[in-house]
C-alpha cells in the first residue's frame, strides 16, 4: 500500500524525532503511584504535565463511588442514551450540574472534546456566524467545522476587535455565535468576559465560554472565571470536562435555556457516542460534591501556583500568565525546547512540550500544570530541574 500523501509531513516530523532520540508525544507512564509522581523510564518522576489540577484521582470517596458503580451496574452503557437509554446515574449528574452553577438545566457528554463540537455544531449551521478568539481550542474549531457555519475570528482576548468585527454583520450580530475561553490551556491567561458580555449585550448575541481550565480553579466554589468575574448569569452556555479538575473523563454544559433539552437531538456527538460507564458517572458526581465543599484544595492550588510561579520566574525564564493552575514557560526554539524537555524528563519532572502550531505565537513553550496535591517539596524540585538546564546549556 502506497504512504498516504497527508500524513507525509506528520511523518517527517516523527523522523525529526527519532533522529534526535526524542519522543515527548509517546510517554509511556509504566505506573502511576500517586496523583503527583509516577514511574517512567523506571524512574520516580513528578508529574507536572497531568491538569490533575485537584489531584482528585487517587481521592478515596471517589474511587469508593467508582467501585460501588462498577459492582452494581457494570462496567459500560454499550451505546449511547439516545439508542440504550439513559441510566439514572446520567440525569442526576445533570442535576448536580445545573445545581451546581445555578442553571436551569445540563447535558452530559462523553468527553469535553465531544462537549464543544456536540454544543456549537448544535446552536449554529450553514449560514449563521461563529465568532471565536483566535486562540481557541482544537475542540472549539472542529465543532465550527462540523457546524458548517460561517467563522470568523478576532484577536485573542480583545473584546474591541469582536465588536468591530460584530458590526461589519448589520442585522446578523443578533444571531451570531460567540466562543471563548475562561483560562487558555496554553499560557494559562485568563479573557475578558465582562468585556465580551458586554458585547454580547450590545448586539443581543449568544456567549458561549469553555471553562476547562477554570472549572474547580477559580470562583466561588470552583464554578470557573465567569462566576469569578460576575457574569456567569451573562454566559448562555458553560461548557466544561471532567477531565481536569474533577479528574475523570466527560464534559458538560450548562444553561438557562429553555432550548438545552431540545439540543441533544440536534447534537450529533451526542446522539451516536456512547454514553459514559456508571462508574465514570458516581465518581464524577463525588468528585463534584468535594469540589463544592473543599475551598482549601483551591487554596492549596493556588498556594502552589504562586510558587512555581515566583521560583521560575526568578531563575529567569520568560513566562506566559500571571500565577494559575497553568504556568508556562516559553523556550522559543523548537529544537531547544525538545532538548529542554528531555532534560527534564531525565531529571525526574514530566511537563508538556508545546510547539507550532499549537502554540500562540509561533514559539514553543514547556507547560506546567500545577496541582493541589503536589507538595511544596515537589514544586522545588521541579524549579530544581528547570535550573539544571541553565547549567547544563552553560
Amino acid at each position: 500500500m502506497r504512504e498516504n500523501p497527508r500524513l507525509q509531513a506528520v511523518q517527517a516530523v516523527r523522523q525529526e524525532l527519532a533522529t534526535l532520540g526524542i519522543d515527548p508525544f509517546g510517554v509511556q507512564i509504566d505506573r502511576i503511584l500517586s496523583p503527583t509522581e509516577g514511574l517512567i523510564h523506571g524512574r520516580r518522576t513528578i508529574l507536572a504535565g497531568t491538569n490533575n489540577y485537584l489531584g482528585l484521582t487517587f481521592d478515596p470517596g471517589t474511587i469508593a463511588a467508582a467501585r460501588d458503580a462498577l459492582e452494581a451496574a457494570g462496567t459500560g452503557t454499550t451505546g449511547s442514551r439516545m439508542a440504550n437509554g439513559s441510566y439514572a446515574g446520567h440525569r442526576e449528574l445533570e442535576v448536580d450540574l445545573a445545581a451546581f452553577y445555578g442553571k436551569r438545566d445540563a447535558i452530559v457528554f462523553s468527553t469535553g472534546y465531544q462537549a464543544n463540537l456536540g454544543m456549537i455544531s448544535a446552536l449554529v449551521g450553514t449560514g449563521d456566524v461563529v465568532m471565536i478568539d483566535a486562540d481557541s481550542h482544537a475542540s472549539i474549531y472542529d465543532g465550527c467545522r462540523l457546524s458548517g457555519a460561517n467563522v470568523i475570528r478576532f484577536r485573542h482576548n480583545d473584546a474591541a476587535d469582536l465588536a468591530k468585527r460584530m458590526r461589519r454583520l448589520g442585522d446578523d450580530a443578533a444571531n451570531a455565535l460567540i466562543v471563548v475561553e475562561g483560562v487558555y490551556s496554553m499560557l494559562g491567561d485568563r479573557a475578558p468576559l465582562g468585556d465580551f458580555a458586554r458585547v454580547k449585550q450590545e448586539f443581543g448575541a449568544t456567549l458561549m465560554v469553555d471553562e476547562a481550565h477554570s472549572m474547580g480553579v477559580l470562583g466561588s466554589k470552583g464554578r470557573g472565571l465567569a462566576d469569578e468575574q460576575g457574569v456567569l448569569a451573562d454566559v448562555d452556555y458553560v461548557v466544561g470536562t471532567f477531565s481536569k479538575s474533577l479528574g475523570n473523563t466527560g464534559g458538560f454544559c450548562v444553561s438557562d435555556s429553555p432550548d438545552l433539552d431540545v439540543l441533544r437531538y440536534a447534537s450529533r456527538p451526542y446522539v451516536f457516542t456512547a454514553s459514559l460507564p456508571p462508574a465514570t458517572i458516581a465518581a464524577t458526581r463525588q468528585a463534584l460534591r468535594t469540589l463544592a465543599a473543599a475551598d482549601d484544595l483551591r487554596l492549596r492550588l493556588q498556594n502552589n501556583a504562586e510558587r512555581l510561579h515566583a521560583g521560575l520566574g526568578a531563575l529567569g525564564f520568560r513566562l506566559g500568565a500571571p500565577a494559575n493552575a497553568v504556568v508556562a514557560v516559553l523556550v522559543g526554539d523548537k529544537l531547544e525546547a525538545l532538548r529542554f524537555w528531555d532534560h527534564l524528563l531525565k531529571h525526574g519532572v514530566y511537563v508538556n512540550l508545546m510547539v507550532p502550531p499549537a502554540t500562540p505565537g509561533g514559539e514553543s513553550l514547556l507547560r506546567c500544570s500545577v496541582s493541589a496535591a503536589h507538595t511544596p517539596g515537589q514544586i522545588d524540585a521541579i524549579c530544581a530541574a528547570f535550573a539544571s538546564w541553565t547549567g547544563a546549556k552553560a
